[in-house]
């Protein structure tokens, strides 16, 4: 199994900056890809952005490009995920999820997905 536990939300002014993280436990082996997607009230969950383990690519949404960064790094027996966000507007208002994947074919597709967090509230004011 794999565990996966979100940090960092808050609430923030437009144009500033959050920084969210995400410990990934367990048994990380099985794991190839991992997320962040969102959802807010009014939309279906979206797709935010994704980076693969072996290659360490990334692949963003249109809507985040340019401003938020994901990263990948490992601590003891932990991998932390980071998503830092940058230029904030309101419209990034959001539960924000952290996903896990043991095989990937379209990272934008969160049915590929294994493992899920709890998710963590970001509400960005205007």
């Amino acid at each position: 199994q794999v565990q996966l536990v979100e940090s960092g939300g808050g609430l923030m002014q437009a144009g500033g900056s959050l920084r969210l993280s995400c410990a990934v436990s367990g048994q990380t082996s099985s794991i190839s890809a991992t997320g962040w997607f969102r959802q807010s009230p009014t939309k279906e969950r979206e797709f935010v952005a994704a980076i693969n383990w072996r290659f360490r690519s990334t692949y963003y949404a249109d809507s985040v490009k340019g401003r938020f960064t994901i990263s990948r790094d490992s601590a003891r027996n932990t991998v932390v995920i980071s998503l830092q966000m940058n230029s904030l507007i309101p419209e990034d208002t959001a539960v924000y999820y952290c996903a896990a994947a043991r095989g990937v074919r379209s990272y934008s597709d969160y049915g590929n997905y294994n493992y899920w967090g709890q998710g963590t509230q970001v509400t960005v004011s205007s």
